[in-house]
């Protein structure tokens, strides 16, 4: 199996440069991740260059569901939700530690997007489109039953609501399992690595690219067969880079979401509801939190580092108060934010919220092969797509076959519980065995669910590390996590842990003020940092924290 460890960097660009690649794919959020598994698990020579972390993007930037876009019926997009949404239940199987079941509330107003019988009749189809197993299919609520399952829901000109299964996940969490399910099946894959042009043969095809190692600042070739441009935002730079930058392009737009505390805001049950603009947002309780999201709107600014602005946070909390009226958060009452930008497919005269998110895949003359638009849940099968297309171009060019995409049964990494029942007990009996370890089961099971199958891995580190850890005046528990991030998640820098690896900058920004200093010390040791590059990575994760309080003023 190919290392996945912050320590041994130098040799994964060693033979990141040494070997000639059938597929190289550039970007490592959800897209790449998911080509990138499809291609090695086939037997292909697979490689993954990221320029920023995995998942630091979109791919942990989006509301946190794989859900199956009932919203997507409206637009009458009949096939994207039937695909979606049994993909959503193919996604849960492979990786229920990521993913799970949430029972999402519709309430429908006097004047609202929907209404009972446009609602009844909506989910009736959805479910039927979507193949939904008959214990999770849609029921309806009268007013009463509506209030009881909700108190906080605006009563008046209720009329009722629909109630029905979504799934929500880790987005970051289920991007890192699944690449590092690649990595077992021998993918060679590096974040902080930047392409900084295409190398291209005789006839003008595209052979590789020339890449910077962001955190050495050493340059390196990388030779392949096929390249393929999973860059999400960044997919239309890249075109560009490659001069093939023509025909339909991207269209960003910008998702903000807030977080409060549940003694501010005590949702009890998930709600989707209508904005008093008429787009639709959701309302998720999630460990001792309640966040909602998301805006949709037309986004210009820098890419790589979206902000919360305050147009953003009032336009949400105007939301809440409208549909939760007994509601007082203020703007001092927001815990945390994040902000990303979807890479939707532009459609001429459409609004952001309108717009398909179908995914393409566009060829250029180059042979550069660049994925587009596309939603969280479908990854694997966008994948399968991509692949399958690669597959037939060796096979013609080279002659190599290779074999149908395996991944539609794989659990990915942490999902080898036996699905989602297996998980169950799977769950019961390592919580057991976290308590043998002087670990309490709230604890354990939190473990449990954010590392499936690995957390055995983690109890190890746990068990066996507990000196190291009081040495470097860390808590037994975090240590362990961190070790897990820089042995076996390619963790490399502050941000890296805090955000991607355990979510903890939106769900848990006082355990970030809590660890941070002893933290960055222990890995700045480790990873052998400069003073600047500590003060660098120190400052990075400073200004996330700030920014996730504080939003900016556009004028």
């Amino acid at each position: 199996m190919k290392s996945f460890s912050s320590y041994h960097r130098n040799k994964q660009f060693s033979e990141l440069s040494q070997e000639d690649w059938d597929i190289l794919v550039i970007g490592g959020g959800i897209t790449g991740s998911g080509i990138a598994l499809d291609a090695a698990s086939r037997g292909m020579k697979t490689a993954v260059i990221e320029m920023q972390d995995f998942a630091a993007g979109t791919s942990s930037r989006s509301t946190k569901l794989v859900h199956g876009g009932l919203r997507y019926l409206k637009q009458f997009e009949v096939k994207m939700v039937a695909e979606v949404g049994k993909e959503r239940k193919i996604v849960y199987e492979n990786g229920p530690h990521v993913t799970t079941p949430e029972w999402m509330m519709l309430p429908f107003h006097e004047g609202g997007n929907f209404g009972p019988f446009t609602t009844s009749l909506g989910l009736r189809v959805y479910d039927y489109l979507a193949g939904v197993k008959k214990k999770e299919r849609r029921t309806m609520f009268n007013i009463d039953e509506t209030m009881e399952r909700e108190p906080l829901v605006k009563k008046e000109g209720l009329k009722g609501a629909g109630f029905y299964v979504e799934y929500k996940t880790d987005d970051a969490r289920l991007t890192l399992e699944v690449m590092k399910k690649a990595v077992e099946h021998g993918a060679n894959s590096v974040n902080y690595t930047k392409v900084t042009d295409f190398i291209y043969n005789n006839s003008g095809k595209i052979a590789g690219v020339l890449v910077e190692d962001t955190v050495s600042g050493e340059t390196y070739q990388v030779n392949a067969k096929r390249v393929v441009n999973a860059g999400g935002p960044w997919v239309d730079e890249l075109r560009e880079m490659d001069g093939s930058k023509q025909g339909k392009t991207l269209q960003l737009t910008k998702g903000a979401h807030l977080v409060f505390d549940q003694s501010d805001f005590p949702l009890q049950q998930a709600v989707y509801f209508d904005t008093p603009d008429k787009r639709m947002i959701f309302a998720i309780p999630r460990d001792g939190k309640t966040y909602v999201g998301t805006t949709d709107t037309p986004y210009k600014e820098k890419i790589a580092h979206p902000k919360l602005t305050t147009a953003d946070r009032a336009y949400i909390l105007e939301a809440i108060h409208t549909m939760f009226p007994s509601v007082k958060v203020t703007a001092e009452d927001v815990e945390s934010s994040w902000v990303g930008v979807r890479p939707l497919i532009h459609e001429e005269g459409k609004d952001p919220s309108e717009i398909s998110r179908k995914d393409e895949i566009f060829v250029s003359d180059s042979g550069l092969i660049s994925m587009a638009g596309g939603k969280l849940t479908g990854y694997r099968k966008m994948s399968q797509t991509a692949i399958d297309l690669v597959r037939d171009q060796l096979a013609e060019e080279y002659g190599i076959r290779y074999s149908d995409s395996e991944t539609l049964r794989m659990p990915i990494s942490g999902g080898e519980v036996n699905g989602a029942e297996g998980f169950k007990t799977f769950k019961e009996e390592r919580v057991k065995i976290g308590g043998s370890l002087g670990l309490s089961a709230e604890k354990s099971a939190e473990l449990v669910n954010l590392y499936g199958a690995n957390v055995d891995t983690v109890f190890q580190l746990f068990k066996n590390k507990k000196e190291e850890a009081l040495e470097a005046g860390i808590d037994p528990t975090v240590f362990a996590q961190l070790q897990m991030a820089m042995q076996y998640e390619l963790a490399y820098k502050p941000v890296d842990f805090f955000v991607r690896r355990t979510s903890a900058l939106f769900f848990n920004i006082s355990w970030v003020h809590e660890h941070k200093k002893p933290v960055i010390e222990f890995m700045a040791k480790e990873l052998n940092w400069s003073e600047q590059q500590k003060k660098e990575y120190s400052d990075e994760l400073d200004e996330l924290l700030r920014e996730a309080v504080e939003p900016v003023e556009v004028r």
